[in-house]
């Protein structure tokens, strides 16, 4: 083997030194998959004497992009200089970055390096190469932390201005805006359906659907009667209390002033209508009927209202009415938010899955229910015009980054040739987490006489809910043909307990690659696994664990981390830690994907909505898109549970509730863990507990008989 590789395992050199020109390489947690893919970076640049301009490195977040740059900055800095930079207190993130601009100048074989995130490479080849594809010129919209890598060219609206901006556009159109805002009261509006006080009759109770006005209505087919009259600017009354003879009072269901005429709804749910009828007659008053079974055709029911309204108001009744959306939505300004931020969330995820709006439009029409199908109606449209608006004002999101260099790459192949010829060595990291454009734009840059290195761990694919897809990773060969694979089976991070309890976690999954990964580190030290009785046994536990490990083994506040799989988790911990003093690493196990630590606390392992894990199907307005799986969900939550116990070096503690454990925990073995169970007793209300030893005694002694101290 060669020399320079002597660092490595077998495996990792294999890995560096193969000459294939489709290779995975499935790095286990803790094995050294970063560590390997800059071995072989520096292995084609000193070894092959490959030019650093043909090496393209890709990785997911900036942040890891510039740790990977601060290795190699580190090893090829003899002064030190760079290393005291890094560890300078004193200077903030912000002049680090400065500092790492400055040294990588200084370098010239990093420099001429691309080691660069999905996003960053695709505006680099947009803005030099784009100009046939896009506006070259163009700016970045988005709503998220991402715009902070291209500050200098961010737009100076925001998508959700821009879709804000749309809809009010949209409502212009009067139909438009009343079919949002009825999709708005029936399904985002629920407060509206809340009981204003706390004594209501059972008559009031049973008005359940409101209309376009507000009016709150007993049926959908008395909604919609509402709702066609407010759409005509016809006014109406409802159920307002009338005696015309001066028999007895009554509520019609509709009277319209401007036609002089009531109208009744007749459904199996109507009351007895014959003495009404009769105070009808008997003041020659103009009685219309509908019935339920015209209320099943639309079209027809339509006809029906036309001939009953329409042709008793004046001849020169205006039917239309100048509608505002200010006026329209003033009381709703979160719902249209709502509205906007879930049809942000669909363009997204069908850009990601590169899926034209007009698909989704069809497919959405077939949907057996009316809340998809109206969503789509109204919000298609918008994304529709959304997307020209971007156009026309050269703005890309980052979704667009990819799928237009894709576009570029396809449409214009001497540009596609440049860059194959250019990348003759293709490196990914963290392949688990690729999506379905990316996986395209891979495809788009590959060659069959370039060499194609992927590193990941398919057991830790855990960014399904961003359109990640662990099957690209799982089949690997099916989307890259000629591919071979190496595994790395050798943990350097965690004890073989923790190491031992992650192999067994994860075989419970189905949809996986087979490996068995081992510890190169031996401890008599098993997971700790605590039930405590009540959150507060729980919080008491965490702050003791920590105190003794700060005292007892010296941890310093960067060895200890605490994980949750949701921040509410964290939140009955937060100020009893802050009040001793305890300020530690706390994230969420997403969050904490890359990181280690000594000593790893994994709070709120119950089970249930809200506990670990947490599957949620997702509004069905995504399965439009692309259809979840509660089985793949489940796997995905026992991935990241794989994350998170695998955080740690030394010590695991996994905190969880006395009869609402999570069923995770079961699937750690015995002879792996240690159990920590706040026991349960039986106390008899006549005796108390010695203050020092806790047994119980007799009220009346002076001195326990247990330990003998005074009481």
């Amino acid at each position: 083997m060669n020399p320079n590789l002597s660092h490595l395992n077998q495996k990792q050199q294999v890995a560096v030194l193969s000459e294939s020109k489709q290779l995975l390489v499935l790095a286990g947690a803790g094995s050294g998959k970063t560590k390997t893919l800059l071995q072989k970076l520096l292995y084609l640049i000193e070894e092959k004497e490959v030019s650093p301009n043909h090496i393209l490195t890709i990785t997911f977040g900036k942040e890891t992009a510039n740790e990977m740059l601060d290795r190699l900055l580190l090893a090829t800095d003899e002064t030190g200089a760079y290393s005291k930079v890094l560890t300078d207190p004193s200077l903030s993130k912000k002049e680090k970055d400065l500092e790492r601009h400055f040294f990588i100048k200084k370098y010239k074989w990093i420099d001429n390096l691309t080691l660069k995130t999905f996003h960053s490479f695709c505006y680099q080849i947009l803005r030099n190469y784009g100009v046939k594809e896009f506006d070259n010129k163009f700016k970045i919209i988005n709503d998220n932390s991402k715009k902070d890598e291209f500050l200098t060219t961010s737009a100076t609206e925001s998508a959700t201005d821009v879709l804000h901006k749309i809809i009010i556009e949209e409502c212009a159109n009067s139909e438009y805006l009343l079919d949002l805002k009825r999709y708005v009261l029936d399904y985002l509006s629920y407060d509206l359906r809340k009981k204003k006080n706390n004594i209501l009759n059972t008559y009031e109770e049973s008005k359940k659907y409101i209309s376009l006005n507000g009016t709150k209505v007993r049926s959908k087919s008395e909604q919609y009667i509402a709702d066609w009259l407010y759409r005509h600017n016809i006014v109406f009354k409802y159920e307002k209390p009338t005696n015309l003879t001066g028999d007895f009072d009554f509520k019609p269901d509709f009277f319209i002033p401007e036609a002089d005429i009531y109208l009744e709804h007749v459904s199996e749910k109507s009351y007895p209508s014959k003495q009404k009828e009769a105070q009808y007659k008997k003041t020659n008053r103009v009685l219309e009927k509908t019935f339920e079974k015209q209320a099943q055709d639309t079209a027809l029911f339509n006809l029906e209202l036309d001939r009953i309204v329409k042709g008793r108001l004046p001849s020169n009744y205006h039917y239309k009415v100048s509608l505002s959306f200010e006026e329209e939505f003033k009381n709703f300004n979160k719902e249209i938010k709502d509205f906007i931020n879930l049809a942000m969330s669909v363009m997204h995820k069908a850009k990601v899955e590169n899926q034209s709006p007009e698909k989704l439009y069809t497919k959405s029409q077939t949907d057996q229910h009316e809340r998809v199908r109206k969503f789509y109606q109204l919000a298609i449209p918008i994304i529709e015009k959304y997307q020209e608006y971007c156009t026309n004002k050269s703005y890309m999101d980052f979704d667009d980054l990819i799928s237009k260099t894709i576009s570029l790459l396809k449409n214009q192949k001497d540009i596609k040739e440049k860059f194959q010829q250019q990348y003759k060595y293709i490196l990914v990291d963290e392949f688990q987490d690729v999506n379905t454009l990316q996986v395209e734009l891979l495809k788009q840059l590959h060659h069959s006489e370039n060499q194609l290195f992927c590193v990941g761990d398919d057991w830790q694919s855990i960014y399904g809910f961003r359109g990640s897809n662990v099957d690209y990773i799982v089949n690997f060969s099916d989307y890259f043909p000629e591919a071979k694979t190496i595994k790395l089976n050798l943990n350097y991070r965690s004890t073989e307990h923790i190491v031992n309890a992650g192999n067994e976690v994860i075989a419970n999954n189905k949809f996986k690659i087979e490996k068995e990964i081992i510890s190169s580190k031996k401890s008599d030290s098993k997971i700790h696994i605590y039930s405590g009785n009540t959150e507060e046994d729980n919080v008491d536990f965490l702050v003791d664990q920590i105190q003794q490990l700060q005292q007892e083994k010296e941890y310093k506040n960067d060895d200890i981390l605490i994980l949750y799989r949701s921040s509410k988790m964290y939140y009955p911990y937060q100020n009893r830690l802050k009040k001793e003093g305890i300020f530690i690493s706390r994230k969420s196990i997403h969050a904490s994907k890359g990181l280690e630590a000594k000593a790893v606390f994994v709070i709120g392992m119950t089970s249930g909505l809200g506990g670990f894990p947490d599957v949620r199907m997702g509004d069905r307005i995504f399965q439009v898109i692309k259809p979840s799986n509660h089985d793949l969900l489940m796997e995905e939550e026992r991935r990241l549970f794989y994350v998170a116990i695998t955080r740690a070096k030394d010590e695991l503690f996994l905190i969880t509730e006395k009869g609402n454990e999570s069923p995770f925990l079961k699937e750690i073995p015995n002879n792996v863990r240690h159990n920590i169970n706040k026991p349960l007793r039986l106390l008899n209300p006549e005796k108390k507990l010695c203050q020092s030893c806790n047994h119980q005694i007799n009220e009346k002694f002076l001195f326990c008989p247990h330990c003998g101290e005074n009481q």
